[in-house]
């Protein structure tokens, strides 16, 4: 029988736990999004899909194995609110439950059962402190939890700073990113799958220069994750 807590039913009662697309009240199992609303997320399938329209995005840039995205983001979409969350309002949780919901899909890919290692796209020590977290590195914790494969956040570094991304064009995007990643330690991930994960894909060439420092790294696989693409 479930204890009796008013204390905690006082602040059920004057701060309810509320989806973050509907905004309807969370029943007990429900976490950051209803069922009604997680079951209505536009998502890719591409984790199914060869050679899918995210992976054409990358061919001629850089080699990849796999890539997908969990849903197609659209501005002014009621999901864009689940991206607000995480990068704007500290909601780092709702990515490791995205994450996990995500990482459920992926064990039907066998492409993706063969992932080594994750890997979040890393933030400039400058922005993580502005921030506090590193919204990537919560979406990797849940794919990490259901997938059974560990997360590594010291490999790949950011080296510099790049200026925002917003309103540049695809090369001036690409120009922003060059050189920006390094690595601490090349022996450790030599021959290894390694899933690149971030929040949402739109020009990619973010992705690019973290997967062009990867492969400086002997028989190195990369695979890529986001929450959403645009």
């Amino acid at each position: 029988m479930k204890k009796f807590n008013p204390l905690a039913d006082f602040i059920n009662l004057m701060y309810p736990d509320l989806c973050l697309v509907c905004g309807e009240n969370l029943l007990k199992n429900e976490h950051q999004l209803c069922l009604t609303c997680l079951h209505k997320i536009p998502k890719t399938n591409f984790h199914l899909v060869a050679d899918n329209q995210i992976e054409k995005r990358f061919w001629g840039k850089v080699p990849i194995f796999r890539c997908t995205a969990l849903f197609f983001f659209q501005k002014g979409s009621p999901f864009q609110k689940i991206l607000h969350n995480l990068k704007y309002k500290g909601n780092k949780e709702v990515g490791v439950v995205l994450g996990k919901y995500a990482a459920s899909d992926l064990l039907d890919s066998t492409d993706f059962t063969t992932v080594d290692v994750i890997i979040p796209v890393p933030l400039h020590p400058k922005k993580f402190r502005q921030r506090g977290y590193n919204q990537s590195e919560w979406i990797g914790r849940g794919l990490s939890e259901i997938l059974g494969k560990p997360q590594d956040t010291t490999s790949l570094i950011r080296l510099h700073e790049n200026t925002t991304q917003t309103k540049k064009s695809v090369f001036e995007r690409y120009e922003n990113t060059e050189g920006i990643f390094g690595l601490t330690d090349k022996t450790k991930l030599i021959g290894k799958h390694v899933l690149l994960v971030d929040d949402v894909l739109t020009t990619g060439s973010t992705l690019e220069a973290c997967i062009r420092a990867l492969l400086l790294i002997d028989g190195i696989k990369v695979s890529v994750f986001t929450l959403a693409i645009a």
